[in-house]
């Protein structure tokens, strides 16, 4: 039968025995979307009284962004169709249901988009029936865009010959006017960072086949999506680079945004820009109402102004005035 120990004894052995270190997690670096903010920070060193293990250096960055795309309840269905369309467009977005249009939107969106594990979010918001808004957002920390849609043309609309699969992951190309001021740069990287599609995908096609043309008109971001139309005959094939061979045809929907005011917030926050150039739809209408106003006043006083001067002039009764009047 087996000796007991002493509790002494127990306690010497404990002592004796060599202590693990407790195991801490190397501190994480900070990344951007793109890739790691810092090389230096990009390799953490272990503390330095473990000298025998090694650099932990962290994976390759893989683009993780995903875009929730949705609207506003009451939108009306050209706009509808210009959302589907954008959802088509972009295989790594994700659609969920519509939401009411109030001064509290902006929470419920950042919870949804929190849910619905996305990093950005595109909210068309119509109103009146007639005026659709989109809103370009980070989340949860922003920052965030509000745009006037004006010349919406969808692509059941258009009609037009071009034709790409579904999927395909875009090029993105800008105009020169977007490197002229602070906020055409950060429009740019939003847009960047929204509607290109991250390489690998799950659903997207690892190659390009269409381009996403952003130019700058008269203060307005024009969106135009095009097919690179290459020819299918062997003896024709292009060799890469042969870009004099290549054409592009247009394949929709068409779109232009209005940049209004640019949030520090997921919608809302501190203002970073506002438009000095931006008129409201409703401001437009009602200039339209009075200059119709002005019309209908201009033909009622030319109507007392006649009246008044038939009143003050009236002719004299002729010779054969009365002739009639008996029979």
């Amino acid at each position: 039968m087996a000796k007991k120990r002493k509790h002494s004894e127990t306690a010497l052995a404990a002592a004796a025995a060599p202590q693990k270190k407790e195991e801490v997690a190397p501190e994480r670096p900070k990344r951007t979307l793109l890739g790691w903010k810092d090389k230096e920070a990009a390799a953490v060193v272990a503390p330095a009284e473990d000298k025998d293990d090694e650099i932990h250096q962290p994976a390759n960055f893989r683009n993780k962004e995903k875009v929730l795309v949705t609207c506003s309840r009451r939108i009306a269905y050209r706009y509808r169709h210009l959302m589907l369309n954008v959802v088509s467009l972009l295989p790594h977005c994700k659609k969920d249901n519509k939401v009411e249009s109030q001064s509290s939107k902006g929470v419920a969106l950042s919870e949804m988009v929190e849910l619905k594990s996305c990093s950005s979010c595109l909210f068309f918001e119509c109103r009146k029936h007639k005026d659709l808004y989109l809103w370009m957002a980070k989340c949860p920390s922003g920052p965030s865009v509000k745009f006037l849609v004006n010349a919406v043309h969808t692509m059941e609309e258009l009609k037009l010959t071009g034709n790409h699969l579904k999927g395909s992951r875009p090029l993105l190309t800008f105009s020169a006017n977007f490197d002229k001021d602070a906020h055409w740069k950060l429009l740019k990287e939003m847009i960047t960072q929204i509607f290109g599609v991250p390489k690998e995908h799950r659903k997207s096609k690892p190659y390009h086949d269409h381009v996403f043309v952003f130019s700058i008109v008269d203060d307005h971001i024009w969106f135009r999506n095009y097919q690179i139309s290459v020819p299918h005959n062997e003896a024709d094939k292009v060799a890469r680079g042969g870009l004099d061979k290549m054409t592009l045809v247009e394949v929709g929907p068409r779109f232009c945004l209005n940049p209004i005011k640019i949030f520090g917030g997921s919608f809302g926050g501190p203002t970073l820009y506002e438009n000095p150039f931006y008129i409201s739809p409703n401001q437009i209408r009602a200039l339209e109402k009075r200059k119709t106003a002005g019309k209908y006043a201009k033909k009622v006083k030319a109507k007392t102004r006649r009246k008044v001067h038939e009143l003050s002039n009236q002719l004299e009764a002729g010779e054969f005035s009365e002739m009639w009047k008996d029979q």
